[in-house]
């Protein structure tokens, strides 16, 4: 983790938002559904602590959910099986697990987007 200095204020990085767990990552997002365009990940909300995701899916019987778990396996390259939502199925605030990729993976995949 670093922290940035901006008049001031010290700013997190998007790193916080992910946490190393045995055999992967958890990485918290907050989830805007119902959107024009999907874009995983969209921006960092540096005071909820938290990635932000888009996603054109409803949020109906989850399909928002699936989309984002879809999403996350194209990104870091692994199987759909590999993600799953750990908590927040029914909330915007969701906590993501994926197996098979480390902290520093997930850091290098995510860095150039946010």
């Amino acid at each position: 983790m670093f922290l940035l200095v901006k008049n001031d204020f010290y700013l997190m990085s998007f790193e916080d938002a992910i946490r190393a767990i045995q055999g992967g990552v958890v990485i918290d997002f907050e989830v805007s559904p119902g959107a024009g365009v999907t874009r995983v990940p969209c921006g960092y909300n540096e005071w909820r602590k938290r990635i932000e995701a888009r996603l054109r899916a409803p949020p109906e019987r989850g399909r928002a959910n699936e989309e984002l778990m879809v999403a996350l396996s194209r990104l870091f390259r692994v199987p759909r099986a590999s993600v799953e939502i750990a908590s927040g199925v029914a909330n915007g605030k969701k906590s993501v697990k994926i197996r098979g990729i480390t902290r520093e993976d997930a850091i290098n995949a995510l860095r150039g987007m946010l």
